[in-house]
Parts: C-alpha cells; sequence; structure tokens
C-alpha cells in the first residue's frame, strides 16, 4: 500500500481550510485517512499552518510521499529539514546534537522571519486605517462647508457700486 502525504479540503465554498493528512493512495481526497498530521489555513495573512513536524517526518521516514502542495507546506515548517538531516545522522555524517542544534537555529530564524512578516503588515494595516480616516474628515469638512449658507456678500456689492458712482460724480463737478 502506499502513503502519500496530501491536503484534505474542509470549510465552506469559497473558504478552504485544510487538514495535513497521511493516507492510502487509493483513497478520495476526502476520504479515509491514516493519521492527521496537521492543519493548513490559506484564509489568513500570513497563511496559518500547524503541523506535527516528529510525525510528518516519521511518515517520510516510511516512505509516505507528499504532494506538491504537501511538500512545500512540509518544507515550510520545516519538516523536510528534519527528514534530511535525521538521514545525515543514519549516515554518520551528523551527530544527534548537531542535527537538533541546526534544526533549532532554522526554526529561530523562520519564526523572526515570519515576525517581521507579521509586523509589516500590522504597519501598512496601521497606514491604511490612517489614510482613509483622514480621507473621511476631508469628505466631511468639505460636505459641513456645502451645507453652511453663504454670508450675504449680495447686500455689500450693492452699496459699493452707488458710492463709486457718487465718487465719479463729484470728481467731474
Amino acid at each position: 500500500m502506499s502513503v502519500k502525504i496530501r491536503l484534505q479540503r474542509h470549510g465552506k465554498k469559497g473558504k478552504p481550510f485544510y487538514w495535513i493528512v497521511a493516507a492510502d493512495a487509493r483513497s478520495k481526497r476526502d476520504g479515509k485517512f491514516l493519521e492527521k498530521l496537521g492543519i493548513y489555513n490559506p484564509n489568513t495573512n500570513p497563511a496559518t499552518i500547524d503541523l506535527d513536524v516528529d510525525g510528518s517526518v516519521k511518515w517520510l521516514q516510511n516512505g509516505a510521499q507528499p504532494t506538491e502542495t504537501a511538500k512545500r507546506l512540509l518544507s515550510y515548517k520545516g519538516a523536510m529539514l528534519k527528514n534530511h538531516l535525521i538521514g545525515g545522522v543514519r549516515k554518520g555524517a551528523l551527530t544527534e546534537e548537531q542535527a537538533e542544534e541546526k534544526f533549532n537555529a532554522w526554526v529561530e530564524e523562520k519564526a523572526g522571519k515570519i515576525a517581521s512578516k507579521q509586523g509589516d503588515l500590522s504597519k501598512a494595516e496601521e497606514k491604511a486605517k490612517a489614510e482613509a480616516l483622514k480621507a473621511e474628515q476631508a469628505v466631511n469638512e468639505a460636505r459641513i462647508a456645502a451645507a453652511q449658507p453663504e454670508p450675504e456678500v449680495v447686500a455689500d456689492a450693492e452699496d459699493a457700486p452707488g458710492e463709486a458712482t457718487e465718487a465719479a460724480a463729484d470728481s467731474e463737478e
């Protein structure tokens, strides 16, 4: 029986939510599975991926083949790296401590990158909200200015021409 690590779709129409599962290659996409390894929610930014790395590595060691998308997710969370490092330990190129140290360093670096991306996204969101608030205030001020009655400049304009004609008549005499 060949085992695949693949995605199993859940969620409603237009809002997909996936389980990462180890399943028999012959079973249906959303059918029977052997073990649930994690979840993947592409609706959030950045996408939420919760994966049992050790369980995934166990399945990879036993010969499970990940699909393309599952392989990307496993790589993103470090399961493929851990599998590679365990292979190096088996061959004698590394010790267990060295492999664990390399994996933990990689996980910390990855967590820093994810945190910086979340920080950048929150800053961009705050900036967009501030710009929207400024635009809304400008629209409100324009609306208030248009609703106010204009001062009576017409009366002053009528008096001014009369004074001008009197001044012109005085200058002619």
